[in-house]
């Protein structure tokens, strides 16, 4: 446990290559704007994927309950881990808040949180919160079984082979939506839908699976609406079910995914549950808030409350 006081600073975690470099680019601007509205904070930058977690759990040792990520939904996903895989405190004491510097910028979309830079640095001195449910993704990689948290949408089959090619990519400097748009319809053409078990409230089913979804959140890939009914604060995980689609069908389906009735297509099912397991038969990898991890089998859980948010506009059914 930590030995240092708990005080009212706070804490901002700084990736500076997000959106193509914004991160480093945009901080001298959002350092002066944090200055002019009174927060006192104390800032790191990350240097390598995964920083985040740790510099996460050495602000609460240090006696910060205050984190602010600087950077994309990657970067905001970094800092959840670091708050749940850290001893100095409850994660339901922390409050985390987002500026948005990266290129999709999904979970502060639900949220309203504007991506000019003073309207977010207004919610954060506003700093109205709320609790927010964090999901948990149980994987393997190769024989080892790993888990993540995550604070807006995991995903399985399709959508994680998208988001592994678009990482190999922005691992590379190179990060649009543009790049996103075009590693969703090439992977169209190589993509086969895998047979796999879902079992839900104890309920096991079989079917070929193009895409599952599990959210917390309602937005993924720039503004796409996978879970698109999804609450932050029920308890409950959506799951969408994207079944035996073909290629022709997924491109005219596409409105469906941004206007966010994608549930009313006849192969598309939805769920709300607090768990979901998957099986499959062949290798079926996974994603969360755009993070590439591994592979089935996957079980997904929630943590009702899990931590406290940040918020422009509070999400209401």
């Amino acid at each position: 446990m930590s030995t240092f006081p708990v005080h009212n600073n706070w804490f901002i975690i700084v990736n500076p290559n997000a959106g193509n470099g914004k991160g480093k680019k945009d901080w001298n601007r959002i350092s002066g704007l944090l200055e002019r509205n009174s927060i006192v904070f104390e800032a790191k930058f990350t240097e390598r994927k995964g920083q985040a977690i740790e510099f996460a759990r050495e602000a609460t040792a240090n006696g910060f309950r205050k984190l602010v990520s600087v950077g994309g939904d990657g970067t905001l996903n970094e800092v959840v881990n670091g708050i749940f895989t850290q001893d100095n405190c409850s994660p339901q004491e922390v409050s985390v808040g987002m500026i948005p510097v990266g290129t999709g910028n999904d979970w502060g979309r639900m949220f309203g949180i504007p991506t000019m830079y003073e309207g977010a640095v207004k919610v954060l001195k506003e700093n109205k919160t709320m609790p927010h449910d964090i999901g948990l993704i149980s994987f393997y990689n190769g024989n080892i079984q790993d888990k993540r948290y995550f604070i807006n949408i995991a995903g399985l089959g399709f959508e994680a082979l998208v988001v592994r090619k678009t990482n190999i990519k922005k691992d590379k400097g190179r990060s649009s939506r543009a790049i996103y748009f075009y590693n969703l319809l090439s992977s169209l053409l190589s993509y086969k839908k895998i047979i796999s078990e879902l079992t839900i409230d104890g309920k096991t089913s079989s079917c070929k699976v193009f895409s599952i979804n599990v959210g917390n959140g309602r937005y993924c890939g720039g503004g796409m609406r996978q879970t698109p009914d999804a609450l932050p604060d029920d308890g409950l995980l959506d799951i969408t079910v994207i079944r035996d689609m073909s290629r022709i069908e997924v491109i005219k389906s596409l409105k469906l995914l941004y206007d966010g009735t994608i549930l009313s297509h006849q192969l598309v099912d939805g769920y709300r549950s607090n768990n979901l397991k998957v099986t499959s038969n062949q290798v079926m990898f996974a994603e969360a808030d755009g993070e590439t991890l591994g592979h089935t089998p996957v079980e997904f859980s929630i943590i009702p409350a899990g931590i406290n948010v940040i918020y422009g506009v509070k999400i209401i059914q």
